[in-house]
């Protein structure tokens, strides 16, 4: 029996303590691009900075240069700022309307579960900028940057999808449909 700790060429690892994943700094995407993406994690969130909001994670499907990557987006519909708030509040049923509606037919406060069942992997438009800040531990004035969303819209070609009438079933006889080559 091979054992947890044993690589994939059956080799068992041992530790000094140290290691490195690789990768990188990656650029982030350039300011008012366009993107196709899609929700892959979204649920509630608290710290003592934001207090309670949502966090949506996207994963980026086109371009090709920029596919797989994450950008989190912190949607706070809780802010005591009440302005503030209605503009999450608007940024979240945009996103919402894009991915069917539900959220708003509810009426009520999503949980982590309504919010994962509305909102993921469904694709749509996001235009994204990016934010750059100086690091807190820097004393060389180096900066972090990423991406943030500023606005989203439905796929494009979207609304021709929709508005194109469905085919007619064909009309099968009761003696040919259950002639198929389908097992179940």
């Amino acid at each position: 029996m091979s054992s947890f700790w044993n690589t994939s060429d059956n080799e068992k690892i041992s530790s000094t303590g140290q290691a490195e994943m690789g990768g990188g700094d990656i650029e982030p995407i350039p300011n008012n691009t366009d993107v196709l993406a899609a929700i892959d994690e979204a649920g509630w969130e608290n710290n003592q900075n934001d207090g309670d909001h949502i966090v949506l994670r996207w994963s980026v499907l086109q371009p090709k240069e920029y596919a797989n990557r994450k950008i989190w987006q912190r949607v706070r519909v809780l802010d005591d700022d009440d302005k503030k708030a209605d503009k999450a509040k608007r940024m979240l049923a945009a996103i919402d309307a894009n991915c069917g509606g539900k959220l708003m037919k509810s009426g009520e406060q999503p949980d982590d579960a309504a919010l994962m069942k509305a909102l993921i992997a469904k694709p749509m438009v996001l235009k994204v900028m990016q934010w750059k800040i100086e690091a807190k531990d820097s004393t060389d004035g180096q900066e972090r940057s990423g991406n943030w969303v500023s606005a989203v819209s439905p796929r494009k070609g979207k609304q021709q999808k929709v508005e194109e009438k469905k085919p007619e079933p064909e009309q099968v006889s009761d003696e040919e449909e259950f002639e198929d080559d389908i097992p179940w």
